[in-house]
């Protein structure tokens, strides 16, 4: 009866759209001794939230989120990669016109508001097939567990040198969610093979070097880190770094070998926004922003986060004709707005400049 239940709320899952799904158990999980040494470490950055007492504990041990938990359902949907899949990123675009990079799951819509309808759906279901109600909680990088950690452990996949969970057979575009369950489920076999064997192509891509040697890295330097998690000013020793990249970084999952089995994305990541014109972006109004992002998970930069990494790509364009962009920015309400905008002014300048001394070093030449 126990297989027969697993196997349907599976074969459910799959109904939802999670075409991975495995089952283990609620103990403490495997590598948390390297999450704590990560925090000791300070490489978390300004993520207060995954260092505080509480939060330690929890992800220590599941069962002090749900004390009746008897198994952890580990799910992961697909959302659409980048074009063409697999694609290098050996640079980016220069000149007028640019547009910014968006990580490609913010690109459809904001999974925090997609997954948990389909979570509470399942969990329906498992009640519906039990016949009473069963003690349970639901997340989707929402919750104080080590998400990639149980995966492995469910057996959906291995942890990369580049930390995202990846699956022989479908890459590692993917987005994990967990229902923490008050009935007991035969755990599945973890994932024990690791497939990265001697490839370095994330780490060698990483512009920002953020990615260690122990398969976790160095949020502080991380360009998803800096764009999304990192409230203050961008280190100016870092944003000539972050290429034009706006919102998050796809560039250690886009070099991925095992990234040509990528699949398609869910419907509901499948409806992607064009990606922007950084100009238009950095004239964005509060209700424009609110407007174009109500939707996507971009708005957990708000709108100042948001208009200061769009500075900064355009610093790194050394496109002059962003100018009268950039000098009205140094007017706006935000104070890192004008910042970062007029660091980029700082930043096109140096560049007109360097083409200008090596034009003439050439004329010389002639």
């Amino acid at each position: 009866m126990t297989e027969l239940l697993k196997q349907s709320i599976k074969d459910k899952a799959g109904q939802l759209g999670f075409i991975l799904a495995g089952v283990t158990t609620p103990e403490p999980p495997p590598h948390y001794k390297t999450f704590e040494s990560w925090i000791n470490h300070g490489q978390h950055g300004t993520m207060s939230y995954l260092s505080d007492e509480r939060s330690r504990l929890r992800r220590a041990d599941p069962k002090l989120i749900l004390p009746e938990c008897k198994s952890i359902l580990v799910l992961a949907i697909p959302y659409s990669p980048p074009r063409p899949l697999g694609a290098p990123q050996g640079g980016f675009a220069k000149g007028p016109g640019v547009r910014g990079q968006i990580a490609s799951y913010a690109l459809g819509d904001d999974y925090h508001d997609v997954l948990p309808k389909k979570l509470k759906a399942l969990v329906a279901f498992i009640e519906e097939q039990i016949g009473h109600p069963i003690p349970n909680r639901y997340y989707t990088d929402t919750g104080p567990i080590l998400e990639r950690d149980l995966a492995q452990r469910a057996g959906v996949g291995w942890i990369g040198k580049n930390t995202c969970l990846i699956n022989p057979r479908a890459g590692s575009y993917l987005l994990l969610a967990e229902i923490l369950l008050g009935i007991e489920l035969e755990p599945d076999s973890p994932f024990v093979t690791d497939h990265c064997g001697t490839c370095t192509r994330c780490i060698d891509a990483c512009p920002t070097d953020c990615i260690l040697p122990d398969r976790t890295l160095d949020a502080r330097r991380c360009i998803s880190y800096l764009t999304i998690e990192l409230k203050e000013d961008i280190p100016p020793e870092l944003r000539p770094l972050m290429q034009d990249w706006i919102f998050g970084c796809d560039i250690c999952q886009a070099v991925c070998p095992w990234n040509r089995f990528a699949v398609e994305g869910d419907p509901a990541f499948s409806n992607l926004i064009p990606l922007p014109t950084l100009t238009d972006e950095l004239g964005l109004t509060p209700e424009e922003f609110n407007k174009r992002y109500k939707k996507s998970a971009v708005k957990r930069a708000k709108r100042r986060g948001y208009l200061r990494n769009v500075a900064v790509a355009i610093g790194n364009t050394g496109n002059e004709e962003a100018l009268p962009a950039l000098q009205k920015a140094l007017k706006d309400k935000e104070p890192m707005v004008r910042e970062h905008a007029k660091w980029a002014i700082e930043q096109i300048a140096c560049d007109s400049h360097f083409d200008e001394t090596q034009s003439a070093k050439r004329g010389r030449a002639k």
